[in-house]
C-alpha cells in the first residue's frame, strides 16, 4: 500500500509540475504568491514536496524524512522524549 500511495505520490508531482500554467490559472494569483515568485513557482515547490513525500513512502523512510519538520508543530514531542530534566523514578 506504501508503494502504491508514494506512487500516486510522485506522479500526481510531475503532473503539478508539468501543467503548473494551467493549475496556476484555474487557482489564481494570490497576494501571499507573490512573496515567493508566483503561483507558478508555488506549485513547483508543492510539486518538489509531494515527490519528496511520494519517494519517503516508497522507501519506508518518511518518518524520518519528516521529524525535523515535526519539530515546528507547538506542543510536539518526540516518542520517548524525557522533558522533567530529571533522573527517571524507577520505583523501589
Amino acid at each position: 500500500m506504501n508503494i502504491f500511495l508514494g506512487l500516486i505520490g510522485v506522479v500526481g508531482a510531475f503532473f503539478i509540475v508539468k501543467y503548473r500554467e494551467r493549475l496556476g490559472d484555474m487557482i489564481g494569483d494570490p497576494e501571499w504568491a507573490g512573496k515567493v515568485g508566483g503561483i507558478y513557482n508555488v506549485l513547483i515547490i508543492v510539486g518538489i514536496l509531494i515527490f519528496f513525500w511520494g519517494v519517503a513512502t516508497m522507501t519506508g523512510t518518511s518518518d524520518f524524512f519528516f521529524r525535523p519538520l515535526l519539530m515546528f508543530i507547538p506542543g510536539y514531542r518526540a516518542p520517548g522524549s524525557d522533558t522533567s530534566g530529571g533522573v527517571p523514578f524507577e520505583g523501589f
